[in-house]
């Protein structure tokens, strides 16, 4: 079975091999991430930024780490509805799925950041909401690392421990989350019995006008942004899920893009974040407003809440029960099941 997303998996391409780069262990035609050229890839960077992931020390309090939020049995994620932060705020958006991260073009929901040395900076440092409540207390910070790393920063980079080499080095880890070995990746790959019949059946729903998954959720990765050596394209979407004043209006706070344009039709425009692993990161949306894949259905086959700013998209469809069970069948055969386990991605 040749179906336009397994093609766009096989056009990918094998990557070209420099052995005096970090060397990719990348599953099969997924291409070679983007890496910025002021922080190359070292194994070096990549084991000091794992340590750093799971290290409580990152946070005002020491309650919290970069995996409190993003948890490798949840495909890095944390099973809320929003994060909450050392201090005990609650966060905004929902905590996104670092897996594959290398390849996203936007690092945020709203397109506000784009590399991953920056991202970083907004939940160490970031007051509004308070995350790891770290705003103020940089020298702090490093006087907690020092003898635990310092030897280490030393080792990875030139200027040894700073801020900017502990962001720089949890960037390095973080690109290292790639996720390819799922039942459907193997059916992309040739293996026909990898999907049971069902499972196909979702996949073609999917893939199906009818339904326009692949508008938002395409490319090897099923996202609507990404990033590679040959392209970089960033797309969001207004899905429909509010229209408060009746003329498409987002809750006041979390508007989606026009926080950073102004530009009165970016208002609820998130990106479309990856379906890899998509049955590990309830719940759902930028708001975690969805809790189970069900509900996410419901309001795509609804048509959204028919809002003038709503993606053309959002069109609405029916599904019998066996349609709607054979698709969450194949979303489910979207999880790679060594993530949670992966010795590379774990402290």
């Amino acid at each position: 079975m040749r179906t336009a997303l397994l093609l766009v998996l096989v056009a990918c391409g094998a990557p070209s091999v420099d052995e005096s780069a970090w060397q990719w262990q990348l599953p099969r035609n997924f291409p070679t991430p983007v890496v910025p050229a002021d922080n190359p890839m070292t194994a070096a960077k990549v084991d000091l930024g794992r340590s750093l992931f799971f290290d409580t020390r990152l946070s005002i309090n020491g309650t919290q780490a970069c995996a409190s939020c993003h948890d490798p049995a949840r495909a890095f994620t944390d099973g809320r509805v929003t994060p909450l932060g050392a201090t005990g705020e609650p966060g905004i958006h929902n905590a996104m799925s670092l897996v594959n991260v290398a390849y996203n073009s936007s690092s945020t929901w709203a397109h506000d950041v784009g590399r991953l040395e920056d991202q970083a900076l907004l939940p160490m440092f970031g007051t509004m909401p308070v995350e790891m409540g770290l705003a103020g207390a940089e020298s702090e910070l490093l006087a907690r690392l020092h003898d635990d790393y310092g030897d280490a920063f030393t080792d990875a980079f030139d200027d040894g421990l700073t801020v900017s080499t502990i962001t720089r080095a949890i960037a390095c880890f973080e690109r290292t989350i790639i996720s390819g070995g799922s039942r459907f990746d193997r059916f992309a790959g040739g293996d026909t019995t990898a999907l049971d019949a069902g499972e196909q059946r979702g996949l073609a729903l999917f893939e199906s006008g009818r339904l326009g998954c692949t508008h938002c959720h395409a490319g090897f990765n099923l996202a609507s942004s990404f990033a590679t050596q040959d392209t970089s394209e960033v797309r969001l979407f207004n899905t429909g899920l509010y229209d408060v004043d009746g003329q498409g209006a987002y809750p006041a706070g979390d508007r989606g893009l026009i926080e950073v344009t102004g530009v009165a039709t970016d208002m609820g425009r998130f990106r479309a974040p990856t379906l890899r692993n998509i049955a590990l990161t309830a719940p759902y949306f930028h708001d975690g407003s969805a809790a189970t894949l069900d509900a996410v259905i419901d309001h795509y086959a609804q048509g959204g809440v028919h809002s003038p700013l709503q993606s053309p998209f959002i069109t609405g469809f029916t599904l019998s029960a066996e349609e709607r069970a054979d698709l969450i069948a194949f979303l489910g055969a979207l999880t790679d099941e060594t993530i949670a386990t992966n010795p590379a991605f774990v402290r």
